[in-house]
Parts: C-alpha cells; sequence; structure tokens
C-alpha cells in the first residue's frame, strides 16, 4: 500500500504518473464525494470520527494531491460513517524508520490502552481527534518531508490524548486479571472432558507469553492420547463491526493451529473455525470490550 502514497503535484511532470496519478485520482474522487455526501450514524464517537476523516481525505485529494491515502482514509471515513467502529494505523501498515515505528507504537499502544477504557463513550469528540491525527502523524512521517505537517499532527494528537486520558477510568480492580497458564493435567484426561482457553488482549490475534504455556500444555497431551481431531475455535468479544470481528476471530483460531504446528502437532488433525462474536462465554450488549470473549478454544476429538 506504502508504495502508492506520496504521489504529489511535482510527479504529474512525468507521463507515467499522470497516468497513473489520474486512474487514483479518479477512484478517491468518488470516495471522497461518497463521503462527503454520508449522513453519519452509529455513536457520537463513530460520527465524530467519519467527520475527521472526511477532513483528513478531502485535504489529501484536494491540497496534498496524494490520491492513495485520501483513497485509503476515504475508506475508513465511510466506515465510520456507517457506524463501525475503526481503529487507529497499525504501525506496521506503514514504511517507518526505525526511530519512528518505536515512538509511534508507543503512542498507539497509550491511544488504544484509552480508547479500550472509554474514552469513546466519555470524550467521544476527543477520542475522535485522537485517533484522526494518530493516523495523520503516521502518514506524513512516513513522507518524512513536511516538518510542519507531521509536527501539527503530532501535537495535536498528543493534546487530545492528554484531555482523554485524563477522563477515562483506569482499570478497575473488578476487571478480569492477566489470563495465566492453565496447569498441565498430571494424568491422561477424557478426550471428550479436555478444553483449553487461550485469551487474546484487545483487537490482537498474537499468542502471548500466557498462550503459548497453553498450547505447550495442549501439544503435550495430544502425544498423551489416541487423537482424532483437535478443533480449533476463534472468538472475540462485541466490540467492533461483526464482519471485521468474524476475520480477528479467523485470525486467532490460525495463530494457535500454526502454534501447535510449530509444537509438532500433526496438521491433518487441526480443525479450524471462527465464530466471531457468537457464543460469547459472557454474554454482554454490543460493543463491550469483555476480556473473557477474547479466545481460542480448542477441544479434542477420539
Amino acid at each position: 500500500m506504502s508504495q502508492f502514497r506520496g504521489i504529489t503535484l511535482l510527479a504529474a511532470l512525468a507521463v507515467s504518473a499522470i497516468a497513473l496519478s489520474g486512474c487514483t485520482g479518479f477512484k478517491s474522487n468518488s470516495e471522497v464525494e461518497a463521503l462527503n455526501e454520508t449522513k453519519s450514524v452509529g455513536s457520537p464517537f463513530t460520527q465524530a470520527l467519519a467527520s475527521g476523516y472526511r477532513d483528513m481525505a478531502n485535504r489529501e485529494q484536494n491540497v496534498m494531491f496524494d490520491y492513495a491515502d485520501a483513497l485509503h482514509f476515504a475508506r475508513k471515513g465511510l466506515a465510520a460513517a456507517s457506524g463501525e467502529v475503526v481503529l487507529p494505523e497499525p504501525v506496521s501498515d506503514w514504511n517507518l524508520k526505525p526511530e519512528h515505528i518505536e515512538t509511534l507504537s508507543a503512542a498507539r499502544g497509550k491511544l488504544v490502552s484509552a480508547l479500550d477504557h472509554g474514552a469513546r463513550e466519555v470524550m467521544p469528540d476527543k477520542a475522535a481527534e485522537a485517533q484522526v491525527n494518530f493516523d495523520c502523524w503516521i502518514e506524513q512521517q512516513e513522507e518524512n518531508w513536511q516538518k510542519g505537517d507531521i509536527s501539527s499532527c503530532k501535537g495535536k494528537f498528543e493534546e487530545a490524548l492528554a484531555a482523554i486520558g485524563g477522563a477515562v477510568m483506569a482499570p478497575s480492580e473488578e476487571e478480569m486479571p492477566p489470563v495465566v497458564a492453565m496447569p498441565a493435567p498430571t494424568g491422561p484426561m477424557a478426550a471428550e472432558d479436555a478444553k483449553y482457553l487461550v485469551f487474546f488482549d484487545f483487537d490482537s490475534s498474537k499468542v502471548d507469553d500466557g498462550g503459548n504455556n497453553v498450547v505447550d500444555s495442549v501439544a503435550t497431551e495430544i502425544k498423551k492420547q489416541t487423537i482424532s481431531a483437535v478443533k480449533v475455535v476463534g472468538y472475540t468479544d462485541t466490540s467492533g463491526s461483526k464482519k471485521y470481528n468474524k476475520r480477528l476471530s479467523a485470525k486467532r483460531a490460525n495463530a494457535v493451529r500454526d502454534s501447535l504446528i510449530a509444537r509438532g502437532v500433526d496438521p491433518n488433525l487441526l480443525v479450524v473455525d471462527s465464530k466471531g462474536e457468537e457464543e460469547l462465554m459472557v454474554p454482554t450488549a454490543d460493543e463491550v470490550r469483555e476480556p473473557a470473549n477474547r479466545r481460542t478454544e480448542i477441544t479434542f476429538q477420539k
């Protein structure tokens, strides 16, 4: 995606760039205009987010002549305008210098933590402002030549983050404690009784240290028994759209599958499925971030 970013007016002097800019510009214009004409629905946060991305997409298209990024942020704006909770840009999606990766990763972590602890609900306008300016900062940092724009986006992000940081509540003692590995059984267990749970951080499909310990136990148990199949099913909580959560639950199931294969489990034994936000372990309303629901379940079949 990054190889199409940064198309400037100067680049239009080359014939090949004119063709590329014309094609990409046509696409971005259609989607930016669609966003301009769309009436936002959803929560106050998603409506504010759509407005922020609308301004950003129009600037990228009509001022910066960066049609690829105009298209990208118009699409995020359209998703937000439909009521979908879209997330801040993943740092790994952008071509950044190592020192910028470290800084932006830390900033994104703080932003996601604030959003995860109620900023969207408590201060929707400021939360949206923080997210849009983080995305602006990362886009400008990749180009890395408009120092004033980098500084402006970063400053606005930090100001908004400071505002929401003081308003959202820190995790309470009643929150779910960090997940620890399930102890390995001392002897072989009946296959029909075996169920293992790997939990995940918010909006993550990475198997952490606790999850790796659970996978270790699963791999050990498989070697003790005659197993015909190992079912690996991914789930999410209700935060975000159903379509997004379906994809995320698949990523979680596949991450556990890959971890089992890395430990010597026969891939032919593994049956992978994803349920998204269906079959919640802890029933909640929509848009609730519940740690117990962010999981992958592993069961055996004889």
